[in-house]
């Protein structure tokens, strides 16, 4: 599984960081992500596809 985060299209919900906080975070300046892990574990997949899941920007994409 690999992550990446678009800042671009992202609205500092922080909702990623809510529920993967071991693999997003948010920048202290803006509020925007930031990922921390791009390669998490399998044990962490569903936390993942849970954010990618309920941002609202769509700006997380997982391949």
């Amino acid at each position: 599984m690999r992550v990446t985060a678009d800042r671009d299209r992202c609205v500092a919900s922080g909702q990623c960081a809510v529920i993967a906080p071991a693999v997003f975070d948010q920048r202290e300046e803006d509020g925007l992500v930031v990922v921390l892990d791009q390669d998490p574990s399998p044990a962490q997949a569903p936390e993942v596809e849970e954010a990618v899941y309920v941002c609202p920007a769509r700006a997380i994409a997982v391949g």
